[in-house]
């Protein structure tokens, strides 16, 4: 009777370990169906604005070639002429450098708009992104600054003068900062974690597709006014903002944090690839926890809590370290193709096109790739090239070219990694503020870039020898990195802190 007492008795249930939100979430968007690729593809095409605004002062700021209308003899520069004795080849409003007389002007004064844009996103990195993690989430603040860029791009077509077009760049340059963070961090959050860097490489693609549609635009209006590459550039990017408004959905991890959890569900439901009458209790037990969470979290608070923790601080640290580093050649490059002795056009074009092997690279092999090596591994092969590139002679044109293809093409894939590596870092609560940091570094290279293009016109150890040298430098950081390949995502600090002390006592 005894016995039979005690067998009836039901047993306790052990206590099992929650499921972490990414683990849940993980039940219902794990597999990659139609919808979320439309999404992934939606969003990503953000990325094509933002390199036709970053490299469009290739093009609009260019010097134009001229000619002699008199005896000029072996003077090849057009300041130690006398005025009436040359030409430009073109109308004088193809460059902002021949309308508004700016080909004596110093280097501060030429390289003013380009540097005005990436102070722009320096200022913009400051204030916008944050709001991406709070109280606006990633669609919202995609919206917004899709529509502070592209209007301020149309407004550019009116500029009358230099100050008034480089404001303009610069407030372009604000709308811009926080546009591919959201591009890549909504595009990565709608999908599992086996397609997360191939979905993150999308945008890549994107990228080079803008990249590469500049010289053709340029091409079709060279006889034109420069007007006309924003007007090209910049209305369409007004009515993709019309696409994002009403059909990108907000990322179902954000929701959660926020503690809004019925449109999580909403989106879920739309995006899922399980079965839509499958009950997302699971997901409802994650109300209280991560209300707390999101309450707690203000504007700034983000970034804050990254620097408290030493182990986020050293990361962050790195990491930005890094993205100085590729910044400053990943946009520099570009603009120093003046500098080289061949055609703009197909300079530009045959950088674009080197993007294209970069992205593959990182969507074929992401996830073989280890993170930390390949960055390292490419930030190295950049910057020798680089370097290379300044030590031959003139004599070798084709090879000199050859190399800072080969550069750019280097620093592009570390780029590539480089922004997917940031996302595996750092958790939900944090991740779009951390990953705007680091462009924030990337932007304080860039801002650099025009400066020192201008001063490497004829003395090329000013640009490329530079480019070299800081990408080398920068580029050995990321040895201070934990390696994040096959890793999961984590969604909050202390969950991030005890897979970093974990790994650390391994």
């Amino acid at each position: 009777m005894h016995m039979a007492d005690s067998s009836s008795t039901p047993l306790l249930p052990k206590h099992l370990p929650v499921p972490s939100l990414d683990e849940t979430l993980e039940r219902y968007i794990g597999d990659f169906g139609w919808a979320q690729l439309f999404q992934a593809f939606l969003v990503s095409f953000a990325w094509v604005f933002d390199a036709q605004q970053i490299f469009i002062s290739v093009f609009t700021d260019s010097e134009p070639s001229w000619h002699c209308t008199e005896l000029c003899g072996s003077v090849s520069d057009v300041c130690q002429l006398p005025k009436g004795s040359w030409a430009w080849d073109r109308a004088a409003d193809t460059s902002i450098v021949s309308e508004w007389n700016l080909a004596c002007a110093g280097y501060f004064i030429k390289s003013l708009p380009a540097s005005s844009f990436f102070i722009g996103s320096l200022v913009g990195g400051l204030v916008l992104p944050t709001l991406a993690d709070t109280s606006l989430g990633r669609k919202n603040m995609l919206l917004v600054s899709g529509l502070l860029m592209s209007a301020a791009g149309t407004f550019t077509i009116f500029s009358p003068n230099l100050w008034i077009y480089s404001g303009l760049r610069f407030v372009s340059g604000i709308g811009r900062a926080p546009l591919v963070t959201c591009a890549l961090v909504l595009s990565t959050e709608l999908v599992g974690k086996r397609w997360r860097g191939q979905v993150g490489v999308i945008g890549f693609f994107f990228f080079s597709l803008g990249f590469l549609s500049l010289p053709v635009i340029a091409y079709l209006n060279r006889d034109s006014s420069w007007r006309y590459v924003y007007l090209w550039t910049s209305i369409p990017g007004l009515l993709y903002c019309f696409l994002v408004l009403f059909f990108v959905l907000e990322s179902p991890r954000w929701l959660m944090v926020r503690g809004r959890k019925e449109e999580a569900v909403a989106t879920l439901k739309s995006i899922g690839t399980v079965n839509m009458n499958s009950s997302f209790s699971d997901l409802m037990a994650f109300e209280e926890e991560e209300e707390e969470i999101s309450t707690n979290l203000n504007l700034f608070s983000a970034i804050s809590i990254l620097l408290e923790k030493r182990w986020a601080m050293q990361r962050l640290s790195a990491v930005m370290t890094v993205g100085f580093g590729v910044g400053m050649v990943y946009f520099g490059m570009p603009l120093a193709l003046g500098n080289l002795p061949f055609n703009l056009y197909w300079n530009v074009t045959f950088n674009a096109l080197s993007e294209l092997p970069s992205s593959l690279i990182a969507l074929f092999f992401i996830e073989r790739l280890n993170r930390k090596s390949s960055v390292l591994a490419f930030t190295m092969i950049s910057g020798v090239c680089s370097i290379v590139c300044v030590v031959i002679g003139e004599e070798w044109r084709t090879v000199k070219i050859g190399l800072e293809l080969v550069s750019f093409f280097s620093i592009c894939a570390a780029f590539d990694i480089l922004l997917i590596y940031n996302i595996e870092l750092f958790p939900t609560t944090v991740r779009n503020s951390a990953m705007a940091m680091v462009r924030q570094a990337v932007a304080l290279g860039a801002v650099l870039c025009p400066v020192i293009v201008e001063m490497g016109r004829g003395r090329g150890y000013l640009s490329y020898g530079v480019f070299g040298v800081v990408t080398i430098s920068c580029g050995l950081f990321v040895g201070c990195l934990p390696e994040t390949k096959g890793g999961r995502l984590c969604d909050t600090m202390e969950e991030e802190e005890n897979k970093h002390r974990a790994g650390s006592s391994a």
